[in-house]
């Protein structure tokens, strides 16, 4: 027999109403002294606020009584002398005098707890216990390094994703090289600069909701034009065409995401990618390279030298730390290279820099591709020395991964460690991958991030 609906609903709305469900729950007092002491925690900057509030209360009283000619003065130190006497004579002063101290310091505690609720209910409903997490994450995260990522496609994207936990003082200096799918698109429809790199590292900063978030990322797969397109795109394209420039529509979409951090273009010229490939032949365009299916000689960009975003290189400047990649070789990660403002503001200066190195090769890039074979193409592309220690997938893939990937071509990315040696890199080994249930690898975040931090902890104590 089929179940009613309405007395399924009714079922869940007496559900509901049990009056267990209503009980405090024992531990709820001793959880509330809890965090009314982390009130007091070292950071927060409140309880300088407090004594301050105090010392504020204690001069409007002293100013008053001054106001009234002193006269209440006297007869409020008379009034107040007679009942501390009275007090004092029936309770001893060790006593007396801790308990006044306590009860004083719980009824400015309260009160405080209850003002900040009190705002909190209105900003925050609904998330009245989350205010003093927040507040001790965020004076965390302020307190992190300045750390500048180049790059650009889904590794840089899910490298932020990690080191967000860890700094809200995050610069991504991505390339706009891009000249496929939604973002080619645009480019060539519209002739704005490709949006889709920009708009997965905004998605990847943001501290905002996920249902905010998973719009930005949503992709139209009906509608006459539409088919392709991604929210996000169309509307960096929007803020653009509004705002004027790519660089001011980051910075508005930045705080309609609540991003941590800052999202930068590393140049704001409409780029092209060339590729000489070793049979001679040259290709103009991103997406075009890839699917060549060659091994590239000689990368470059039209029009060349593009000057960088003022903003990138300040970024560069004031960094503790610098990472370059995870991404495409040759087409998320060199075009960045090939901005020589920024290649000199990287390689001068003198703080941690580590290229982190992809888990598997890519068709018509790297295919065959060796550890020092990447290093060897950052040197030749912008003829620096731009990074210290390379980091590296510690362990292979798995059997049915390798198979996988086999089908296509490609492959893991070994670590030849002698020829990494020679070109004067230290090699960071760890287990960073993730593999996914499709047979597909990629960086885990949290691992990523957990120890490119480690890393720079270590060297920030040895750095010239």
């Amino acid at each position: 027999m089929r179940p009613n609906p309405l007395s399924t609903v009714l079922a869940k709305l007496t559900k509901g109403l049990n009056p267990r469900r209503w009980q405090r729950p024992s531990g709820i007092s001793s959880q509330r002294a809890s965090r009314l002491v982390w009130w007091l925690a070292p950071g927060l900057l409140v309880k300088r606020w407090i004594f301050l509030s105090v010392v504020g209360v204690l001069l409007v009283g002293i100013g008053l009584m001054t106001w009234l000619k002193l006269t209440p003065v006297f007869y409020t130190g008379q009034v107040l002398g007679s009942a501390l006497r009275w007090f004092t004579t029936h309770v001893p002063s060790y006593i007396s005098g801790p308990l006044g101290v306590l009860f004083g310091l719980g009824l400015l505690l309260w009160g405080q707890s209850r003002t900040v609720g009190v705002i909190t209910e209105v900003l925050l409903p609904g998330q009245e216990g989350q205010l003093l997490d927040a507040l001790l994450a965020q004076r965390r995260l302020a307190k992190g390094p300045k750390i500048v990522v180049i790059g650009g496609g889904t590794g840089l994207s899910n490298l932020l994703r990690g080191l967000k936990h860890y700094s809200a003082n995050i610069t991504a200096i991505v390339t706009v090289a891009d000249d496929g799918g939604s973002s080619g698109r645009l480019r060539r429809e519209i002739g704005v600069l490709p949006p889709g790199d920009i708009r997965n590292c905004l998605a990847a900063l943001a501290d905002e909701e996920k249902l905010l978030t998973e719009l930005f990322q949503y992709r139209f797969e009906a509608g006459s034009g539409l088919v392709g397109h991604s929210f996000g795109n169309l509307f960096l394209t929007a803020m653009g065409e509004i705002t004027g420039d790519l660089e001011q529509a980051i910075a508005a979409c930045s705080k309609v995401l609540a991003v941590r951090g800052q999202v930068l273009p590393s140049t704001l010229s409409d780029v092209q990618l060339w590729a000489e490939l070793d049979n001679g032949r040259r290709i103009v365009g991103e997406s075009k390279i890839a699917e060549a299916r060659r091994h590239i000689v000689h990368i470059g960009c039209l029009p060349p030298n593009p000057p960088a975003l003022p903003k990138a290189i300040r970024a560069i400047e004031e960094a503790d730390y610098i990472i370059i990649g995870p991404g495409s070789l040759y087409t998320s990660i060199i075009p960045n290279l090939l901005v020589p403002d920024l290649v000199k503001a990287i390689a001068a200066q003198r703080v941690p820099r580590i290229y982190v190195c992809n888990i598997m090769t890519e068709p018509g890039e790297t295919e065959g591709f060796a550890v020092s074979d990447h290093i060897r193409a950052l040197d030749a592309a912008c003829g620096h020395y731009l990074f210290d220690a390379v980091l590296v997938q510690k362990t292979l893939p798995s059997e049915a991964v390798i198979r996988h990937y086999a089908q296509e071509g490609v492959g893991p990315v070994i670590l030849d460690r002698e020829a990494v040696m020679v070109s004067w890199r230290r090699i960071i080994a760890a287990n960073i991958m993730d593999e996914r249930p499709n047979l597909t690898v990629r960086h885990h975040p949290d691992h990523l991030a957990r120890v490119l931090l480690r890393w720079y902890s270590r060297a920030e104590r040895i750095w010239p």
